[in-house]
C-alpha cells in the first residue's frame, strides 16, 4: 500500500538533545516561571507562545513534575512554552487565556492518571488532591487527558494536540478500564489528537518540535519512536510487512514443513524451458556468517509490524484481550521491539517503537535545567502536598527491571535504567540546600522508581537488545545482570560529606533481592540512611499470588531482615522495617490471605498501610484481573486460568486480613473463618487471629477506604514491630 507521510527508519544511534540547533525565540533568555498569564508573557517581551502546556496539576517549577520538566527542556531549546494550570474544563474559555500556540498544545493529566488521583481502589472518590493548591478536590476531570484535548480543539480548532503523559501512554492501545468495568478504545480517537508521545518522551519531543517549526506537517511526521497515530486502515510504509496477531495462534508468518510421512508426492519443479539443462541453472552456493543472518533478520524485524486484535475484538473476547496484552508486552524492549497496530473501526492506531533511553549525559541535561525549584508564585502561601513531599529528595533514575505485573512502571518508562552521574546528582544536593526554602540539611530521598537499580545495566548490550523476557530479576536474579551496588555506595558517601548535608534519607522502595547480594550495600544503609524506618514490597508470602505478581519469596525478606537487624544492632540504632502489602491481588485466594494474616500475627506485624490491587491500564496484572488468563505465558482458550477477587465483599475481606489487629474487621473475619472451616482461629489465644469478643463500641466499617483506614489506625496506632 502506499505509504501516507514520512517512511519508517530502521533503529539508528539517536541524536542527542544538545545537537540541535536552538530555535530563533532563545534570544528572550530564560524565564524565572514559565508563564501562566498573558501580563507574565508581556513582562517577557512575548507576543505568542509556542508551546502550550495543559496539565492537571499544580505547576511546581521542579524536575519531579512533567510540566516543568517539558517546558524547561522546550524552553532549552530555544522555545516560548507557556502553562495552564488546572484550567476549569467546563468551557473552552480558560483554553484561550495564552492564545493560540504557533506550534502545539502539550496536553497531560499530570503526574498521576487522573483516574488513580481521584477514585480509591474501591472507586470510591477521594476527599483530597496532592497535586492541587491546599489539597483540594475536584480540580480536574475525569479522564483529564480527553478532556482537555477537547477543550483545546473547541478554543483553537486549527491548533496541534499533542498528548502524552502517564494517563495517554497508558491508554495508548484498546485497554481495560477498572472504572467502568469495560474495554475501552485507545485514546487516540477519544482525544482527536494529532499524535501521542508514550513513555519518557524527551527525544522525540525535542525531534518533533524542531521538526514542526521548520514547517513539516504534523500528519507526515511518522518516524517519531515513542510516538503513535492514527491512518487509515491498512496503511503501513513502503517496504514493509505485517504479522497477524489478531487470533491466539503463535503471531508471525509460518512457514509449512515437508511431513514426512505424507502419502503424496511433493509438487514436482517446474519444467526448465526450452533449450537450458540443469548446468545453466545451477548456481554457487554461499553461506552466510552468524553476523550477515542476525543483521538480515534484524534488518526484516525493523520493518515488520505487529497487527494486535482490533478494538472490537478484544472488546467482545476476554481471551484476545489478554493474547493482545502478552503481545503488547513482547514487544517492549526497544533493542528488539517491532512496531504495533490496531484497528479501531476503519481506522488503525500505530505504535511505532519504543523510545531509546537517554544517557547519562543527556539524563544530566534534563534535570540539569534552570529550574526555580518551587511553585509558581501564583499559588501564594497555599501548601500542595505532593511539593512538601519531595522538595528536598533528588531522581538519581528512571525505568525499573522488576516487572511487578501489577505496576505500570515498566510500560511507561521501561525496563532499562537510565542513571545521572554522580556529579550531576550531588549538584542537585547542592541546589537543594542552597536555593530550597526550609531546608534543614535532611536530604529526603536518593532514588527513583526502585532506590537500589542505580547504574544497573545487562552485562553486554547486544544481549540486552535481544532479551524478550519481562523481569530481569523473576524467578532468579538473571546471570547477565550487573548487580554491583559500588557506584551506589560511593554516591551516597559523597553525598553525605557534602557542606551543610546532615543526614541523607532513603525514601523510594527497596529492592531486597538485590540489596543482598551486596552486604555492603546494606550495612551502608542501615547504618547511615535510615531515619528509624525503611520501606520494602514483600507483597505477600503465598506463592499463588507472588507468582502471579513476579515477585520474590519470602526467603529473601528474612534474609535481607537478617541483615538489617544485624547491621542495626551494629550501629546501635533501633530501626524497623515496613513492609507493604497488597490484598485481592489475581491469583490470590481467601486461604492465601489467611496464611499471610497468620505470618503478620506470628511476626508481631500491625499494619497501617495497606492497599487493595487497583487494576491499572496495561498493567499485565490487570490483564489477568478482567480475563481470568495468565499472560505470563502463551495464551489460548484452555490456557491457564487466573482467580480473580471481583466481589466487593471478597476485596473488603482481603484487605481485613491484612489488618487483623482492627476490631471493626472482627466480625467479617469471623465469618470468613468460620465459612473456611478455621473457627479454631477464633479466640482469644496467642495463636488465634481474632478474639471471639467484640470490644463495646466497635462495629464493623460498611467499607475500607482511606478515610476509614486513617479512622480506625487512630484507635489501634501505627505499626508495630
Amino acid at each position: 500500500m502506499k505509504s501516507e507521510g514520512t517512511p519508517l527508519a530502521p533503529m539508528q544511534d539517536p541524536k542527542p538533545l544538545t545537537s540541535y540547533r536552538k530555535y530563533w525565540a532563545q534570544r528572550f533568555g530564560v524565564a524565572p516561571f514559565l508563564p501562566m498569564s498573558r501580563e507574565e508573557m508581556e513582562a517577557l517581551g512575548w507576543d505568542s507562545c509556542d508551546v502550550i502546556i495543559v496539565t492537571g496539576d499544580a505547576y511546581i517549577d521542579h524536575p519531579s513534575f512533567g510540566m516543568a520538566l517539558v517546558g524547561r527542556l522546550l524552553e532549552a531549546q530555544g522555545f516560548r512554552v507557556g502553562i495552564i494550570s488546572q484550567p476549569d474544563w467546563h468551557s473552552a474559555e480558560d483554553f484561550r487565556r495564552l492564545g493560540r500556540p504557533n506550534l502545539f498544545f502539550g496536553v497531560t493529566a499530570g503526574n498521576m492518571d487522573s483516574m488513580v488521583n481521584r477514585y480509591t481502589a474501591d472507586r470510591r472518590i477521594r476527599s483530597d488532591d496532592a497535586y492541587t493548591p491546599g489539597a483540594a478536590p475536584n480540580k480536574r476531570p475525569d479522564r483529564a487527558v480527553i478532556v482537555y484535548s477537547q477543550r483545546c480543539r473547541e478554543a483553537w480548532p486549527d491548533a496541534r494536540v499533542v498528548i502524552g503523559s502517564i494517563e495517554a501512554s497508558l491508554r495508548r492501545i484498546a485497554h481495560y478500564d477498572y472504572w467502568s468495568d469495560k474495554v475501552r478504545r485507545s485514546i487516540l480517537p477519544d482525544s482527536k489528537a494529532d499524535l501521542l508521545l508514550y513513555g519518557n518522551a524527551e527525544r522525540a519531543l525535542v525531534e518533533l518540535v524542531h521538526r514542526l517549526a521548520a514547517g513539516e506537517a504534523i500528519e507526515a511526521i511518522r518516524d517519531l519512536r515513542g510516538s503513535a497515530f492514527m491512518v487509515t486502515r491498512g496503511w503501513r510504509p513502503e517496504g514493509w510487512v505485517e504479522a497477524d496477531s489478531t487470533t491466539v495462534d503463535t503471531p508471525g508468518a509460518t512457514h509449512p514443513r515437508t511431513d514426512p510421512y505424507a502419502m503424496e508426492s511433493p509438487s514436482p519443479l517446474p519444467p526448465l524451458p526450452a533449450g537450458e539443462g540443469p548446468g545453466v541453472r545451477a548456481q554457487p552456493i554461499r553461506f552466510q556468517s552468524r553476523e550477515e543472518r542476525l543483521a538480515a533478520r534484524r534488518e526484516a524485524r525493523a520493518h515488520t509490524v505487529v497487527r494486535l486484535p482490533s478494538y472490537e475484538q478484544v472488546m467482545g473476547d476476554p481471551v484476545l484481550e489478554a493474547h493482545a496484552s502478552r503481545t503488547f508486552h513482547l514487544e517492549s524492549n526497544p533493542g528488539n521491539a517491532r512496531a504495533l497496530v490496531q484497528a479501531h473501526g476503519d481506522r488503525d492506531v500505530w505504535l511505532n517503537l519504543p523510545p531509546i533511553p537517554l544517557a547519562t549525559a543527556e539524563m544530566d541535561y534534563v534535570y540539569g535545567l534552570a529550574y526555580a525549584r518551587a511553585p509558581h508564585p501564583a499559588y501564594g502561601k497555599a501548601k500542595i502536598p505532593a511539593w512538601e513531599m519531595i522538595r528536598f529528595s533528588v531522581n538519581i533514575m528512571r525505568g525499573c527491571f522488576g516487572g511487578c505485573t501489577f505496576c505500570s512502571i515498566t510500560e511507561h518508562e521501561g525496563r532499562i535504567i537510565q542513571s545521572r552521574s554522580e556529579q550531576s546528582i550531588l549538584r542537585e544536593i547542592g541546589e537543594i540546600r542552597d536555593k530550597t526554602e526550609g531546608f534543614t540539611g535532611v536530604i529526603s530521598d536518593l532514588g527513583g522508581p526502585t532506590a537500589n537499580m542505580y547504574r544497573m545495566a545487562c552485562k553486554d548490550p547486544k544481549i540486552e537488545s535481544a532479551c524478550r523476557l519481562p523481569s530481569c530479576v523473576y524467578p532468579d536474579i538473571c546471570e547477565n545482570l550487573r548487580t554491583d551496588h559500588a557506584p551506589l555506595i560511593h554516591l551516597y558517601r559523597k553525598a553525605r560529606e557534602l557542606p551543610g548535608i546532615k543526614k541523607v534519607l532513603i525514601g523510594s522502595g527497596l529492592r531486597y533481592d538485590l540489596a543482598v547480594r551486596s552486604p555492603e550495600y546494606v550495612k551502608e544503609l542501615v547504618t547511615h540512611h535510615v531515619g528509624g524506618y525503611l520501606k520494602i514490597a514483600p507483597e505477600h508470602i503465598a506463592e499463588g499470588p507472588l507468582s502471579k505478581m513476579m515477585k520474590p519469596g519470602i526467603a529473601s525478606y528474612d534474609k535481607f531482615k537478617a541483615m538489617f537487624d544485624q547491621y542495626s544492632r551494629e550501629a546501635g540504632k533501633e530501626q524497623y522495617l515496613i513492609p507493604y502489602f497488597i490484598a485481592a491481588h489475581p491469583g490470590t485466594s481467601d486461604a492465601d490471605m489467611l496464611t499471610l494474616a497468620l505470618w503478620l500475627k506470628r511476626n508481631d506485624f500491625r499494619l497501617d498501610q495497606v492497599q487493595t490491587f487497583l487494576p491499572t491500564p496495561l498493567a499485565t496484572a490487570t490483564a489477568m484481573y478482567h480475563t481470568g488468563k495468565n499472560p505470563l505465558r502463551k495464551v489460548t482458550k484452555s490456557s491457564e486460568e487466573v482467580s480473580v477477587v471481583r466481589g466487593g465483599r471478597q476485596r473488603r475481606l482481603h484487605k481485613a486480613f491484612l489488618r487483623y489487629h482492627d476490631p471493626a474487621n472482627w466480625p467479617l473475619l469471623r465469618e470468613a473463618l468460620r465459612r473456611m472451616g478455621r473457627a479454631d482461629l477464633i479466640g482469644n489465644g496467642k495463636r488465634q487471629l481474632v478474639p471471639a469478643f467484640q470490644p463495646a463500641g466497635t462495629t464493623a466499617l460498611p467499607h475500607t477506604d482511606g478515610r476509614a483506614a486513617r479512622r480506625t489506625s487512630a484507635r489501634t496506632g501505627r505499626l508495630r514491630r
